[in-house]
C-alpha cells in the first residue's frame, strides 16, 4: 500500500497494478487514488474501464494499442475480470509487450498467485494485496476518524463497536459516521450511544444471542433468535452459526485447558484477540463435557431437520432453551 502512495506521491508510475484482497474497503479507496492521480481532470478520452466476467480481451488489447489523444498516457481500468483466476493468455503475453503510454489497473476479487497474469502484471508492475485488518490497527483507523472529529472513545467501548458492526472496514465507516452524527456536540462516545445508534451484523447477533444464551438469559436469547427470523434469517443458517460458536466455546476451553495465551487461542480460532476473549468468557459458563455434548446436539439436531423429524424453527428455539435454562440436563 505505500508502494502506491509513493508512487502518487513522486509521479513515477509503473505500467501495471494489480489490487486484490478481502478488504474492498481499502481496496476501493487505493483504486480510486489511483485513478484520480493518473486521470485527474476525468478525461473520458483517454480513460477506459471494463468490469465483470465477460470482458473481451482483444478489446482491451486495441484500446492499449491506441495512442493516448493529447495526453502522454492512456489509463485502463479493469475490475473483477477473472483473468486471475481463469486463463488469459493472450492478455498475459501482451503484458511484454506494452506500450510505455499505457497503465493497466486490475482489481480483483479472486486471483491464484499460479497464473500467468499475476505473474506477468508482477514482472512490469505492482501487486498489492489488501488483507482483512487486524484489530489493533482497526481501533486506531477508527479512533483517527473519531479524533478528527473532535471525539474520543475508551478502549472497551471501541471493542463493543467492533464486537457489533464486525470488522468490514466499509461497514466500520458508515457507523463511524453514523455515532458522529448522533453524538453531535458531545467529544465522547459511549457505549449507550453505540447500542443505540450502530447496527448490529447477523453474524455479531448470533453471538449476542450465544452471549445470552450463556448468561442463561433464556428471555434475551430468544429475542434475539426471533429478531434474527424477523430480518429472514434462514434458521437452518441460524443453526450452522450456533454451531459453529459452540464449537469455538469448546475449542477454546480446551486450548485455555492447555494453558495456551489469548494470543494463541485468538490465532488458533482465526478471530480478533478481544473476540477470543468473550469466547473464553462465554466458554467458563460450562463444563467442558456440556460443550462436547452441546456441539454433538448441534449436528443431532441438523439431522433431525434434514430428515423431516423437527421443523428448524422448532429445532433451534429447543436447542436455545435447553442451553439458557439455568441448568443444563442431558
Amino acid at each position: 500500500m505505500k508502494s502506491i502512495q509513493e508512487d502518487i506521491k513522486t509521479g513515477n508510475y509503473k505500467q501495471a497494478y494489480l489490487l486484490y484482497g478481502e478488504e474492498a474497503y481499502l481496496k476501493q479507496q487505493y483504486k480510486q487514488n489511483l485513478v484520480k492521480a493518473l486521470n485527474p481532470d476525468g478525461d473520458t478520452m483517454n480513460f477506459g474501464r471494463f468490469a465483470g466476467k465477460g470482458i473481451e480481451v482483444r478489446e482491451i488489447i486495441d484500446l492499449c494499442e491506441t495512442m493516448p489523444f493529447f495526453s502522454e498516457r492512456r489509463v485502463i481500468l479493469v475490475e473483477d475480470s477473472g483473468f486471475f483466476k481463469n486463463k488469459c493468455e493472450e492478455l498475459a503475453d501482451y503484458m511484454k509487450t506494452l506500450p510505455d503510454y499505457v497503465i493497466l489497473i486490475f482489481a480483483e476479487s479472486e486471483i491464484d498467485k499460479r497464473s500467468r497474469m499475476f505473474k506477468a502484471v508482477k514482472n512490469v508492475g505492482r501487486v498489492t494485496e489488501f488483507a482483512r485488518q487486524d484489530e489493533k490497527t482497526l481501533m486506531r483507523w477508527a479512533a483517527g476518524i473519531l479524533g478528527r472529529e473532535g471525539k474520543n472513545i475508551t478502549q472497551k467501548d471501541m471493542e463493543l463497536l467492533l464486537i457489533k458492526t464486525g470488522t468490514d472496514m466499509g461497514n466500520l465507516r458508515m457507523e463511524l459516521e453514523k455515532l458522529i452524527m448522533y453524538t453531535e456536540g458531545r467529544d465522547v462516545v459511549t457505549a449507550a450511544d453505540i447500542e443505540e445508534i450502530c447496527t448490529t451484523q447477523i453474524q455479531n447477533k448470533i453471538f449476542e444471542m450465544v452471549r445470552a444464551v450463556t448468561e442463561k438469559n433464556q428471555k434475551r436469547a430468544l429475542e434475539l433468535y426471533y429478531d434474527l427470523l424477523t430480518l429472514k434469517e434462514p434458521p437452518m443458517r441460524i443453526l450452522f452459526l450456533l454451531a459453529k460458536q459452540f464449537r469455538q466455546l469448546f475449542l477454546a476451553k480446551q486450548y485455555a485447558a492447555e494453558g495456551l495465551s489469548r494470543n494463541e487461542i485468538a490465532s488458533r480460532l482465526g478471530v480478533p484477540v478481544f473476540v477470543a476473549g468473550n469466547i473464553l468468557t462465554c466458554a467458563r459458563a460450562y463444563s467442558a463435557e456440556e460443550l462436547q455434548a452441546a456441539v454433538e446436539d448441534f449436528v443431532e439436531a441438523e439431522e433431525a431437520v434434514k430428515t423431516g423429524r423437527l421443523g428448524d424453527t422448532l429445532s433451534v428455539e429447543l436447542l436455545i432453551i435447553k442451553y439458557s435454562s439455568g441448568k443444563n440436563a442431558h
